[in-house]
Protein backbone atom coordinates (compact mmCIF):
# COMPACT_ATOMS: atom_id res chain seq x y z
CA UNK A 1 0.00 0.00 0.00
CA UNK A 2 1.74 3.34 -0.91
CA UNK A 3 0.51 6.39 0.70
CA UNK A 4 0.01 10.06 -0.27
CA UNK A 5 0.89 13.07 1.49
CA UNK A 6 -0.78 16.10 0.00
CA UNK A 7 0.21 19.37 1.83
CA UNK A 8 -1.12 22.74 0.88
CA UNK A 9 1.41 25.35 1.76
CA UNK A 10 0.40 29.08 1.21
CA UNK A 11 3.52 31.24 3.07
CA UNK A 12 4.39 28.63 5.44
CA UNK A 13 8.00 28.92 5.31
CA UNK A 14 8.78 28.79 9.13
CA UNK A 15 6.54 25.22 9.36
CA UNK A 16 7.92 23.37 6.46
CA UNK A 17 10.07 21.42 8.52
CA UNK A 18 8.43 21.35 11.58
CA UNK A 19 5.61 19.27 9.35
CA UNK A 20 7.86 17.09 7.85
CA UNK A 21 10.37 16.23 10.53
CA UNK A 22 6.79 15.45 12.36
CA UNK A 23 5.82 13.26 9.33
CA UNK A 24 8.89 10.99 9.15
CA UNK A 25 8.82 11.10 13.12
CA UNK A 26 5.29 9.56 12.97
CA UNK A 27 5.54 7.46 9.71
CA UNK A 28 8.91 6.27 9.88
CA UNK A 29 10.82 5.71 7.33
CA UNK A 30 8.43 4.10 4.76
CA UNK A 31 9.56 3.65 1.42
CA UNK A 32 5.62 3.36 -0.39
CA UNK A 33 5.20 7.07 1.16
CA UNK A 34 5.20 10.42 -0.83
CA UNK A 35 4.93 14.12 0.28
CA UNK A 36 3.91 16.29 -1.89
CA UNK A 37 3.76 20.13 -1.06
CA UNK A 38 1.74 22.12 -3.32
CA UNK A 39 2.98 25.63 -3.24
CA UNK A 40 -0.22 27.67 -3.60
CA UNK A 41 2.01 31.07 -5.06
CA UNK A 42 3.78 31.88 -1.91
CA UNK A 43 5.34 35.26 -1.61
CA UNK A 44 7.87 33.98 1.35
CA UNK A 45 10.82 31.48 1.32
CA UNK A 46 8.05 28.39 1.28
CA UNK A 47 9.25 26.93 -2.50
CA UNK A 48 12.66 27.30 -1.20
CA UNK A 49 12.44 25.41 1.97
CA UNK A 50 10.38 22.59 0.03
CA UNK A 51 12.87 22.18 -2.64
CA UNK A 52 15.69 21.97 0.55
CA UNK A 53 13.65 18.66 1.61
CA UNK A 54 13.52 17.34 -2.19
CA UNK A 55 17.45 17.45 -2.05
CA UNK A 56 17.82 14.76 0.87
CA UNK A 57 14.68 12.77 0.64
CA UNK A 58 13.41 11.34 -2.48
CA UNK A 59 9.62 10.59 -1.23
CA UNK A 60 9.71 14.31 -1.25
CA UNK A 61 7.71 15.83 -4.43
CA UNK A 62 5.70 19.33 -4.73
CA UNK A 63 4.25 21.46 -6.91
CA UNK A 64 4.66 25.15 -7.65
CA UNK A 65 1.83 27.44 -9.12
CA UNK A 66 2.80 30.50 -10.86
CA UNK A 67 0.35 32.60 -8.28
CA UNK A 68 -2.07 32.39 -5.52
CA UNK A 69 -5.29 29.74 -6.45
CA UNK A 70 -6.44 28.83 -3.32
CA UNK A 71 -6.56 25.92 -1.33
CA UNK A 72 -9.03 24.11 -2.63
CA UNK A 73 -7.21 24.37 -6.60
CA UNK A 74 -4.03 23.12 -4.02
CA UNK A 75 -6.19 20.23 -2.98
CA UNK A 76 -7.22 19.28 -6.18
CA UNK A 77 -3.46 19.52 -7.77
CA UNK A 78 -2.10 17.24 -5.04
CA UNK A 79 -5.49 14.41 -5.59
CA UNK A 80 -4.28 14.94 -9.99
CA UNK A 81 -0.58 14.13 -9.50
CA UNK A 82 -0.37 12.12 -6.16
CA UNK A 83 0.21 7.85 -6.96
CA UNK A 84 -0.74 6.33 -3.21
CA UNK A 85 -3.37 3.69 -3.41
CA UNK A 86 -4.38 6.01 0.24
CA UNK A 87 -4.13 10.17 0.04
CA UNK A 88 -4.01 11.84 2.92
CA UNK A 89 -4.67 15.78 2.66
CA UNK A 90 -3.47 17.83 5.77
CA UNK A 91 -2.39 21.53 6.07
CA UNK A 92 0.70 22.46 6.79
CA UNK A 93 0.94 24.53 9.78
CA UNK A 94 0.50 20.87 11.98
CA UNK A 95 -2.98 21.81 13.40
CA UNK A 96 -3.99 18.93 11.68
CA UNK A 97 -2.01 16.45 13.32
CA UNK A 98 -0.11 13.71 11.51
CA UNK A 99 -0.49 11.19 14.81
CA UNK A 100 -3.82 10.10 13.56
CA UNK A 101 -2.82 9.04 10.32
CA UNK A 102 -1.58 5.60 11.38
CA UNK A 103 -5.23 4.90 12.97
CA UNK A 104 -6.79 6.75 10.33
CA UNK A 105 -5.27 4.25 8.07
CA UNK A 106 -5.66 1.36 10.20
CA UNK A 107 -9.98 2.58 9.76
CA UNK A 108 -9.48 1.86 6.02
CA UNK A 109 -7.50 -1.94 6.36
CA UNK A 110 -8.87 -3.28 8.50
CA UNK A 111 -12.49 -1.62 9.69
CA UNK A 112 -14.07 -1.47 6.11
CA UNK A 113 -13.87 2.11 5.22
CA UNK A 114 -13.14 4.46 2.20
CA UNK A 115 -12.63 7.60 3.82
CA UNK A 116 -11.27 7.91 7.44
CA UNK A 117 -11.83 12.37 8.29
CA UNK A 118 -11.01 14.04 10.55
CA UNK A 119 -13.82 16.90 12.65
CA UNK A 120 -12.85 19.06 15.05
CA UNK A 121 -14.74 19.06 18.75
CA UNK A 122 -13.72 22.45 19.83
CA UNK A 123 -12.50 25.72 19.19
CA UNK A 124 -10.27 26.81 22.48
CA UNK A 125 -8.19 29.63 20.96
CA UNK A 126 -10.50 31.34 18.30
CA UNK A 127 -12.14 34.73 18.10
CA UNK A 128 -15.98 34.41 19.61
CA UNK A 129 -17.49 35.69 16.58
CA UNK A 130 -15.83 33.33 13.94
CA UNK A 131 -16.67 30.29 16.25
CA UNK A 132 -20.11 31.44 16.53
CA UNK A 133 -20.74 31.49 12.73
CA UNK A 134 -18.45 28.41 12.30
CA UNK A 135 -20.94 27.01 14.28
CA UNK A 136 -24.18 28.37 12.54
CA UNK A 137 -23.09 27.71 9.41
CA UNK A 138 -23.35 24.16 9.62
CA UNK A 139 -26.77 24.33 10.53
CA UNK A 140 -27.73 26.48 7.38
CA UNK A 141 -25.67 25.01 4.70
CA UNK A 142 -27.46 21.47 6.59
CA UNK A 143 -30.79 22.77 5.89
CA UNK A 144 -30.15 24.57 2.39
CA UNK A 145 -27.66 22.30 0.60
CA UNK A 146 -28.56 18.34 -0.93
CA UNK A 147 -25.73 17.24 0.83
CA UNK A 148 -25.26 16.76 4.62
CA UNK A 149 -21.80 17.84 6.31
CA UNK A 150 -20.58 17.04 9.36
CA UNK A 151 -20.42 20.07 12.03
CA UNK A 152 -16.54 20.53 12.13
CA UNK A 153 -15.57 18.25 9.34
CA UNK A 154 -12.44 19.19 8.22
CA UNK A 155 -10.44 18.71 4.94
CA UNK A 156 -8.01 16.80 6.68
CA UNK A 157 -8.85 13.00 5.82
CA UNK A 158 -7.36 9.90 4.36
CA UNK A 159 -8.86 8.37 1.12
CA UNK A 160 -8.86 5.09 -0.56
CA UNK A 161 -7.77 5.91 -4.64
CA UNK A 162 -11.51 5.07 -5.84
CA UNK A 163 -12.19 8.29 -3.65
CA UNK A 164 -10.06 10.43 -4.84
CA UNK A 165 -10.64 9.49 -8.94
CA UNK A 166 -14.43 10.36 -8.06
CA UNK A 167 -13.42 13.62 -6.23
CA UNK A 168 -11.34 14.35 -9.80
CA UNK A 169 -14.11 13.41 -11.91
CA UNK A 170 -15.64 17.01 -10.85
CA UNK A 171 -13.32 19.50 -12.18
CA UNK A 172 -15.64 22.40 -11.48
CA UNK A 173 -14.14 25.52 -11.15
CA UNK A 174 -16.17 27.03 -7.94
CA UNK A 175 -15.04 23.88 -5.75
CA UNK A 176 -16.26 23.64 -1.99
CA UNK A 177 -14.51 20.60 -0.99
CA UNK A 178 -16.88 20.04 2.33
CA UNK A 179 -19.75 19.53 0.04
CA UNK A 180 -17.61 17.63 -2.76
CA UNK A 181 -16.37 14.89 -0.44
CA UNK A 182 -20.20 14.27 1.20
CA UNK A 183 -21.72 14.25 -2.13
CA UNK A 184 -19.19 11.86 -4.02
CA UNK A 185 -20.44 9.08 -0.73
CA UNK A 186 -18.66 6.14 0.31
CA UNK A 187 -17.97 5.08 4.10
CA UNK A 188 -16.93 7.13 6.10
CA UNK A 189 -15.06 7.08 9.92
CA UNK A 190 -15.30 10.39 11.49
CA UNK A 191 -12.04 10.79 14.12
CA UNK A 192 -12.79 13.69 16.58
CA UNK A 193 -10.06 16.05 17.55
CA UNK A 194 -9.24 19.20 19.92
CA UNK A 195 -8.00 21.90 18.49
CA UNK A 196 -4.44 22.47 17.92
CA UNK A 197 -2.52 25.51 17.99
CA UNK A 198 -0.01 26.40 15.51
CA UNK A 199 3.66 26.19 15.87
CA UNK A 200 4.68 28.76 13.76
CA UNK A 201 3.31 31.85 11.78
CA UNK A 202 -0.05 32.90 11.36
CA UNK A 203 -3.53 31.79 10.16
CA UNK A 204 -4.28 32.83 6.65
CA UNK A 205 -8.20 32.15 7.14
CA UNK A 206 -9.48 35.33 8.90
CA UNK A 207 -13.39 35.82 9.32
CA UNK A 208 -13.93 37.17 5.88
CA UNK A 209 -12.52 34.58 4.13
CA UNK A 210 -14.68 32.46 6.29
CA UNK A 211 -17.80 34.38 5.69
CA UNK A 212 -16.93 34.27 1.64
CA UNK A 213 -16.28 30.45 1.86
CA UNK A 214 -19.41 29.94 3.78
CA UNK A 215 -21.36 31.93 1.00
CA UNK A 216 -19.25 29.64 -1.78
CA UNK A 217 -20.78 26.79 0.21
CA UNK A 218 -24.17 27.65 -0.32
CA UNK A 219 -24.40 28.93 -3.59
CA UNK A 220 -22.30 25.68 -5.07
CA UNK A 221 -24.37 23.32 -3.38
CA UNK A 222 -28.03 24.60 -3.34
CA UNK A 223 -30.41 26.50 -5.15
CA UNK A 224 -32.92 27.65 -2.10
CA UNK A 225 -31.13 31.43 -2.77
CA UNK A 226 -33.22 31.35 -6.04
CA UNK A 227 -36.12 29.66 -4.55
CA UNK A 228 -36.10 32.25 -2.03
CA UNK A 229 -35.94 34.93 -4.31
CA UNK A 230 -39.05 33.58 -5.96
CA UNK A 231 -40.71 33.78 -2.73
CA UNK A 232 -40.07 37.34 -2.12
CA UNK A 233 -40.99 38.46 -5.64
CA UNK A 234 -44.31 36.45 -4.94
CA UNK A 235 -44.50 37.93 -1.45
CA UNK A 236 -43.87 41.75 -2.55
CA UNK A 237 -46.29 41.33 -5.60
CA UNK A 238 -49.36 40.24 -3.12
CA UNK A 239 -48.79 42.52 -0.79
CA UNK A 240 -48.22 45.73 -3.40
CA UNK A 241 -51.62 44.11 -5.00
CA UNK A 242 -53.33 44.48 -1.50
CA UNK A 243 -52.22 47.61 -0.79
CA UNK A 244 -53.07 48.75 -4.43
CA UNK A 245 -57.13 47.43 -4.03
CA UNK A 246 -57.26 48.70 -0.42
CA UNK A 247 -55.71 52.22 -2.21
CA UNK A 248 -58.47 51.94 -4.56
CA UNK A 249 -61.36 51.35 -1.79
CA UNK A 250 -60.23 53.85 0.26
CA UNK A 251 -60.77 56.22 -3.09
CA UNK A 252 -64.10 55.39 -3.69
CA UNK A 253 -65.19 55.49 -0.28
CA UNK A 254 -63.88 58.95 0.32
CA UNK A 255 -64.47 60.13 -2.68
CA UNK A 256 -60.86 61.46 -2.62
CA UNK A 257 -60.21 60.36 -6.26
CA UNK A 258 -57.60 63.42 -6.69
CA UNK A 259 -56.62 63.29 -3.53
CA UNK A 260 -52.55 62.54 -3.79
CA UNK A 261 -51.09 59.92 -1.32
CA UNK A 262 -48.24 60.42 1.13
CA UNK A 263 -45.04 61.26 0.09
CA UNK A 264 -43.45 58.90 3.08
CA UNK A 265 -45.85 55.88 2.12
CA UNK A 266 -44.75 55.93 -1.76
CA UNK A 267 -41.28 56.26 -0.76
CA UNK A 268 -41.51 53.20 1.67
CA UNK A 269 -43.47 51.27 -0.81
CA UNK A 270 -40.65 51.94 -3.72
CA UNK A 271 -37.74 51.43 -1.23
CA UNK A 272 -39.22 48.14 -0.26
CA UNK A 273 -39.78 46.71 -3.43
CA UNK A 274 -36.50 48.32 -5.10
CA UNK A 275 -34.64 46.16 -2.14
CA UNK A 276 -36.37 43.20 -3.02
CA UNK A 277 -35.87 43.39 -6.48
CA UNK A 278 -31.88 44.06 -5.81
CA UNK A 279 -31.95 41.62 -3.87
CA UNK A 280 -33.17 38.66 -6.08
CA UNK A 281 -31.40 40.09 -8.68
CA UNK A 282 -28.14 39.92 -6.83
CA UNK A 283 -28.69 36.26 -5.99
CA UNK A 284 -29.53 35.48 -9.80
CA UNK A 285 -26.09 37.21 -10.53
CA UNK A 286 -24.29 35.16 -8.38
CA UNK A 287 -25.71 32.03 -10.23
CA UNK A 288 -25.14 33.72 -13.15
CA UNK A 289 -21.57 34.82 -12.32
CA UNK A 290 -20.72 30.85 -11.89
CA UNK A 291 -22.26 29.93 -15.27
CA UNK A 292 -20.58 32.64 -17.24
CA UNK A 293 -16.67 31.47 -15.24
CA UNK A 294 -17.50 27.91 -15.67
CA UNK A 295 -18.16 28.17 -19.23
CA UNK A 296 -14.78 29.48 -19.95
CA UNK A 297 -13.30 26.06 -18.66
CA UNK A 298 -9.96 27.72 -17.63
CA UNK A 299 -8.06 25.40 -15.34
CA UNK A 300 -8.33 25.37 -11.86
CA UNK A 301 -3.89 26.52 -11.59
CA UNK A 302 -1.29 26.69 -13.77
CA UNK A 303 2.15 24.89 -12.38
CA UNK A 304 4.79 27.19 -12.45
CA UNK A 305 8.04 24.42 -11.49
CA UNK A 306 7.29 20.79 -9.98
CA UNK A 307 9.43 17.71 -9.57
CA UNK A 308 6.36 15.18 -10.51
CA UNK A 309 6.97 13.94 -14.01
Amino acid sequence: MKLSLIIPCYNEEETIDLMYNEIVKILGENEEMEIIFVNDGSKDKTLIEIVKLTENDKRVKYVSFSRNFGKEAAMFAGMKYSKGDYICILDSDLQHPPSMIPEMINALDNEGYDVAAARRIDRTGEAVFKSFFSRKFYNVINKLADVKIKEGAQDFRVMKRIVVESILNMPEYFRFSKGIFSWVGFKTKWFPHENVDRPAGKSKFNTFKLFKYAFDGIISFSVVPLRISLVFGIVVSLLGFIYGIKIIIGTILSKSAGTAFGYPSLMSGLLIIGGTILICLGILGEYTARIYIESKKRPLFIIDETNIY
